[in-house]
């Protein structure tokens, strides 16, 4: 049965236990007979085994745990991608230093030139010219 099928089926229900004491006899004694058919008619509910009623419950909690575990699972990846992009940015910012360290004591400058404030001011001035010599 569908829902709209059982929501007829309670409004009806409704309707003939309102109008119950209206209702002439002979209608209420074919009410009778076919309620009891329909009664005769019913399956019997079978009682659920005690293996059966286990093995529900432990597919429910097995569900619960594959619920969990959808979850879990996408948060956990993305914290083990947050920590590789760390990871990655933290190694190339190291070999970028050691690179910058390997330039500074390779050349021949010394190192009082990097703490003077005309010095970038030179740079300055030597990356600007540097494009009109290429051309």
């Amino acid at each position: 049965m569908n829902t709209d099928d059982i929501n007829l089926a309670y409004k009806v229900r409704h309707a003939l236990n309102e109008n119950l004491e209206n209702l002439p006899a002979s209608t209420t004694d074919r009410l009778a007979a076919a309620r009891a058919l329909a009664l005769s008619r019913k399956k019997a509910d079978a009682p659920q085994s005690r293996k059966q009623a286990r093995f529900d419950v432990a597919s429910l909690l097995g569900m619960q745990w594959v619920r969990g575990l959808a979850v879990a699972a996408p948060l956990l990846a993305m914290v083990i991608g947050l920590a590789g992009v760390y990871q990655n940015q933290h190694e190339q910012r190291a070999a970028e230093l050691a690179d910058l360290d390997a330039a500074v004591l390779s050349d021949d400058l010394p190192l009082t030139a990097y703490t003077d404030h005309g010095f970038n001011a030179y740079l300055a001035e030597q990356q600007q010219q540097a494009p009109q010599r290429a051309q």
